[in-house]
């Protein structure tokens, strides 16, 4: 559904945008219509201080732009975030078989093809398992067991081993005791009490032995070394991820030389989609290609509907801003209406009437949207810096509320607030132009 709203409701601001333009066109103001606007927008007592009324006026203009560009950034900063975390651990594509077991035993062979395919900037096997975690206590944690390669620089498929804040990502264990190394996440490590150099116990869903003594099947235990302890930010990696050495992670899953799949690094992540279907077709059957935006459909779709959905509700603000606008300039018909006809009585015609009140409305709308913006992108920048606003990172997968703002986004705010700012003075200006001379100059 969201699919198609956004470019329909693109469409229909684009028209009201070309019909305003055409009302601006056909009303342009001269100079002499200029002064007297600018002369009917000041108080009666100073020339020096705005009426009151058309301050208000403003201020609602300025408020319902200011928010928009706010509510705006808001949800492309969540957008943008929940990219950034989710690609951390999870690489742009990933090559898997169909199937049960999720092995791909001729993985080196695959690999070789994925590399040599144009756009590929690199790719590497990995590990996804399941595990039983503890820390020499009672307490056990259930984790994701991530099989990685050691941090090889440029050549890494993920960002993963730029979110160490102790350690690394090399797995080196300084014990003998121990069969490799681990890293936790932060929040895992916390509730633990594991920090490097220390040992934890992690059981393995495979690799399980029937001992006749008891008469069930006993869990097979791995003991490694923390050498790692990472913070990604968000909330499932930090509490729920170890990551082991991809050749002791096989071990651990009962792989043996096999591979979960492939993780691949694009040079152009949002062209994943398309590149894993032709990666699927020539790979052919078994294999199959996931990508990060299919993996995250749901959830990044609901963003998106979301955005829409806030974006339509603060725009009310802004219409409700329009009817200050023509509140404004009927009242400023009414006070004004001796000078009207004045104006008409001299020979002014009706058209210049009209177009005195239609650039007097426009000028409001114009003065509040750029003080909105200006103050929108002022808000939205000091929010985001300052990490104003936290959020619970169980829930939204991020530790506080980023605005990140977007230049076609302000456009599309700054067009749609100068359409509604156009459109709203229009009965105003028609009713001035329709007053009769005789009339308005006796008007008490």
């Amino acid at each position: 559904m969201n699919g198609h709203a956004i470019p329909i409701l693109q469409g229909l601001l684009g028209l009201a945008a070309l019909a305003a333009l055409a009302v601006v066109a056909t009303n342009w103001p001269s100079r002499l219509d200029l002064r007297i606007t600018l002369r009917y927008l000041r108080s009666r007592r100073s020339s020096r201080l705005l009426s009151l009324i058309t301050v208000i006026a403003v201020g609602g203009v300025t408020v319902g732009v200011m928010a928009l560009v706010v509510v705006l950034g808001v949800m492309n900063g969540l957008q943008a975030d929940l990219r950034d975390k989710i690609l951390v651990a999870n690489p742009h594509l990933r090559v898997l078989t169909y199937g049960e077991g999720l092995r791909l035993d001729d993985w080196r062979k695959v690999m070789g093809e994925v590399r040599r395919s144009p756009g590929v900037e690199a790719a590497a096997p990995f590990v996804l398992s399941q595990g039983l975690i503890s820390a020499g206590h009672d307490y056990a944690e259930g984790v994701v067991v991530y099989g990685v390669e050691p941090d090889t620089g440029h050549e890494a498929v993920t960002s993963f081993a730029r979110h160490f804040t102790k350690g690394d990502l090399t797995f080196k264990a300084t014990r003998a005791d121990v069969e490799g190394g681990i890293a936790l996440g932060t929040r895992l490590a916390s509730k633990l009490s594991a920090f490097p150099r220390d040992v934890v116990t992690l059981v393995a869903p495979a690799g399980a032995k029937f001992n006749p003594s008891v008469g069930a099947y006993v869990p097979k235990f791995h003991r490694y070394q923390v050498t790692g302890i990472f913070d990604t930010g968000m909330y499932e990696y930090d509490n729920s991820y170890v990551a082991l050495d991809r050749r002791v992670a096989q071990r651990f899953a009962g792989l043996d030389t096999a591979v979960t799949g492939i993780e691949v690094r694009l040079a152009d992540p949002w062209q994943a989609q398309p590149f894993g279907a032709a990666l699927e077709s020539r790979l052919g059957y078994p294999y199959r290609a996931l990508d990060w935006q299919s993996q995250n459909a749901s959830l990044f779709s609901a963003l998106k509907l979301e955005k829409l959905a806030m974006a339509l509700v603060v725009f009310l603000i802004c219409v409700v801003a329009a009817f200050n606008v023509v509140g404004t300039l009927t009242m400023a018909v009414r006070d004004k209406t001796r000078e009207i006809g004045i104006l008409l009585a001299m020979g002014v015609k009706q058209t210049a009437i009209r177009r005195i009140f239609l650039t007097q409305g426009i000028l409001v709308g114009l003065t509040g949207t750029t003080l909105g913006v200006v103050l929108g992108l002022i808000v939205g920048t000091m929010v985001n810096r300052g990490h104003w606003i936290p959020i619970d990172p169980s829930i939204y997968f991020i530790d506080h509320l980023p605005v990140h703002t977007q230049p076609l986004d302000v456009l599309l705010v700054i067009v749609a607030s100068l359409v509604v700012a156009t459109f709203a003075p229009l009965y105003p200006s028609v009713q001035a132009a329709r007053l009769d001379p005789v009339t308005a100059i006796r008007y008490e």
